[in-house]
């Protein structure tokens, strides 16, 4: 139904002062027999059962309910001193281990599941060895290894995990400009974008948090394996019969762990499954349709859950919301992408159809260091006498995408969340009408001062790093960086929130700063950190609050672990990045004996120069070759005022499913994705959360989330096994003369889709546009 229709209904018949005792309605002092949209009224949501009967004191979606405890014990302990001593040595190793791999390749990554997973047993040995007495008045040992401490164990491990995006401004700096400034800077700005955008989270809790709209989906995977792990009983779960959730974790684990040694070492072919190019290897239609390192995945089939959950688990992403992601990739990647390639539109014949590099007039990688001089400014002259920078098909599509997502956003809140918005800002955190509002509403807030303080000073620092050593970075343009990433912030969360999507800020950072400050490749970078990081930032920190809302973690022990476990990885990081750098020989270096040639960093790099130095004018203005990528900011506003109208002439059909914001961002991850990461996923989705969820939904509700983690676990732990045991080992020549070289890791690679192969092959010398 049409919140707007809706509400125009109800004012009819209503005045200010029912408006305002439905504010503050109660959900223990009613009778079961409400219905669920009398207390979630804010806004017409798709995840929502408008039918379903609202459980006094569970709940109103099942999806929560299913993965999330209705009950609380306060009397547990939380910030313990082994939840401290845990959850600072993961803060410790984890953000190092990913730092130091995350200047190799190939590279492994140490998610948080594996913290929580390897918590688990540390956590009960604890328990069970360690005397109880009292340290300084401290327990040692306060009784069993409960599931908060896990949760805020793992979140202090998880939180700051991967490597800080400032890390990458301070190796590009060094490798491209040769600027090689103090620890003090470095530290000023990895703590200054990571912190900020932790204060503008904690600030948002009210519109991000407390309303049980806000499911978050990804956490209640999390939360699941959390429950399934402690054996918490809850009524959520269900009454299903067959084996116990902790059973079926344990099978599944087990499975997934084991199966990945094929497609991620043994049997590749079956994570490339470009089965149809395996039979016209030379046909250049067919692997460009079909393929899937260069092409556009029509195979459809993978076997590799990585590769199905790259851009996120199938099985915790709304089936709505994955399906307006499925039509908007067949629309705008196979129907808008072919004709736009076939028609040779942006002398796309010459490159392939899709790629994660640009290309110069000849069809070769773009080589940078011929435009620019020796401060890292561009050389007109060079750069006429070289070449514009085009890309493949796809990237320009990504990026008019991008384009469109970015107001499609803005309009989409205020035509459908302008309510929820105004309501929340007037709610304070006591009267939500949730369960699980209530029973944390028990513990005493953050006072938002404390997030003041954080902000004021990360503010101070990101101020003074810019202004004391020379970044070309004025103060005003971070400001509006700032200001940009509060804007959306917002918008954003409450997307991601509803539809387990989050829209990047990345590309209209560069866009804007390219046009206010061309020229300036250090600037560019910082400001795209600051303008497209906060807002990250602050939504990963939401994330986070959801978790321990839903798990009832007291919500300032959450705070001091939040902000102890992000100062302790961010300083860790640098340091190991200050490490390599002096000890590592060639490290960057495209050369280097070892693997570290810093991908990230080069890709970073890259990017600084094309919009830094090249700039936008010369890609997006009025006459230059993209400029028709502009008009996609006006498809994103009309789209969804259209959507909207329709949607109030026909308030109960599916149109009200359609979500233009996740339409334009959900294919966001291409590239670095391709298309085959997408296709699989949407029909894994449709097999989970459509056919099972309805036909079988006792089953679902029982162990669909606990499948999800068990697969995430299980190929979390494999692909760290294999990296350490067959290709860290001897510099990655084991095997290489047998299992590297036989038919099924090499037939995915050795054909036109591997090749990635352009309709139209230049002859050596020639040129195009």
């Amino acid at each position: 139904m049409d919140p707007i229709a809706t509400d125009e209904r109800r004012s009819s018949g209503s005045s200010s002062a029912s408006i305002e005792e439905k504010e503050k309605f109660d959900v223990e002092k009613t009778p079961v027999t409400l219905k669920v949209e009398d207390v979630i009224g804010d806004f017409d949501d798709p995840n929502i059962d408008k039918d379903a009967i609202l459980f006094e004191d569970d709940s109103p979606y099942p999806e929560v309910r299913s993965a999330v405890a209705n009950t609380d014990d306060p009397s547990m302990p939380v910030s313990s001193l082994r939840v401290w001593v845990i959850g600072i040595i993961w803060a410790i190793i984890i953000p190092g281990m990913n730092q130091f791999f995350f200047f190799r390749f190939p590279s492994v990554t140490v998610s948080g599941i594996v913290a929580q997973l390897i918590s688990f047993p540390i956590g009960r040995a604890w328990a069970r060895f360690l005397p109880n007495v009292k340290i300084f008045g401290v327990s040692l040992n306060p009784g069993p290894f409960n599931v908060k401490e896990h949760v805020l164990i793992t979140i202090m491990a998880s939180v700051g995990s991967g490597s800080a995006y400032a890390t990458d401004i301070v190796a590009v700096q060094r490798v491209y400009y040769n600027q090689i400034y103090t620890f003090g800077y470095q530290w000023m700005i990895v703590m200054s974008t990571q912190l900020i955008g932790f204060s503008i989270g904690g600030i948002a809790r009210r519109f991000l948090v407390q309303p049980p709209s806000m499911i978050w989906p990804a956490n209640l995977v999390t939360c699941a394996l959390f429950n399934t792990l402690h054996s918490q009983v809850y009524a959520g779960m269900g009454n299903r019969g067959g084996i116990s959730r902790e059973r079926f974790f344990f099978y599944a684990f087990l499975g997934s762990t084991c199966w990945y040694f094929f497609p991620g070492y043994l049997f590749q072919a079956l994570s490339f499954f470009n089965w149809v190019c395996w039979i016209a290897p030379n046909n250049v239609v067919i692997n460009q349709l079909f393929g899937y390192n260069s092409g556009l995945g029509m195979s459809l089939v993978t076997f590799d859950w990585a590769q199905i959950a790259y851009i996120g688990s199938p099985l915790a992403t709304p089936w709505w919301a994955e399906a307006n992601i499925a039509a908007g990739f067949v629309f705008f990647f196979w129907i808008v992408t072919p004709i736009l390639y076939y028609t040779n539109a942006w002398y796309s014949k010459f490159m392939p159809i899709s790629s994660r590099t640009s290309f110069d007039r000849f069809g070769q990688t773009y080589d940078v260091s011929r435009i620019i001089n020796d401060d890292a400014s561009i050389n007109v002259a060079k750069y006429e006498a070289y070449s514009p920078l085009f890309l493949s098909t796809t990237f320009a599509m990504s990026y008019g995408l991008s384009f469109a997502s970015i107001t499609a956003t803005l309009t989409h809140t205020f035509l459908y969340f302008r309510k929820q918005i105004w309501v929340q800002s007037r709610r304070s955190m006591s009267e939500q009408p949730d369960i699980h509002a209530r029973l944390m509403s028990k513990y005493p807030q953050v006072p938002e001062w404390w997030y003041g303080i954080i902000f004021i000073t990360m503010f101070v620092f990101g101020v003074v790093s810019i202004e004391v050593w020379n970044t070309q970075f004025p103060v005003w343009a971070f400001v509006l960086a700032l200001i940009i990433s509060f804007l959306y912030t917002i918008p954003i969360g409450m997307i991601q929130a509803i539809t387990n999507q989050q829209i990047g800020l990345n590309v209209i950072t560069e866009l804007i700063i390219g046009y206010a400050l061309p020229g300036r490749p250090i600037a560019m970078m910082m400001f795209k950190t600051w303008g497209y990081i906060t807002m990250a930032q602050a939504l990963t920190f939401a994330s986070d609050f959801k978790l321990g809302h839903y798990m009832k973690i007291p919500p300032r022990p959450m705070f001091w672990s939040q902000v102890v476990a992000t100062i302790i990885a961010g300083t860790v990081q640098l340091g190991v990045q200050a490490w390599m750098f002096t000890n590592i020989k060639g490290l960057c270096d495209p050369n280097q004996p070892d693997g570290f040639i810093c991908p990230s960093t080069q890709v970073f790099g890259t990017a600084s120069i094309i919009w830094g130095v090249i700039g936008p004018a010369r890609q997006f203005s009025p006459g230059q070759i993209y400029y028709g990528l502009v008009f996609f900011f006006i498809i994103g506003i009309v789209c969804p005022i259209g959507g909207w109208l329709v949607s109030k002439k026909w308030p109960n059909s599916w149109i009200k499913y359609i979500n233009f914001p996740v339409i334009f961002s959900g294919t966001g991850a291409i590239p670095p994705a391709t298309a085959f990461n997408y296709v699989p996923w949407s029909i894994v989705g449709f097999v989970f959360n459509y056919v099972i969820r309805r036909r079988h939904f006792s089953w679902w509700t029982k162990y669909n989330y606990v499948l999800s983690a068990a697969l995430d676990s299980g190929v979390a732990v494999s692909a760290i096994l294999i990296f350490f045991i067959l290709q860290y080992p001897a510099n990655g020549t084991i095997g290489k003369n047998n299992i590297q070289t036989w038919w099924g890791n090499t037939v995915s690679f050795n054909n036109a889709d591997g090749a990635a192969a352009p309709l139209i092959a230049l002859r050596p010398g020639a040129s195009f546009g």
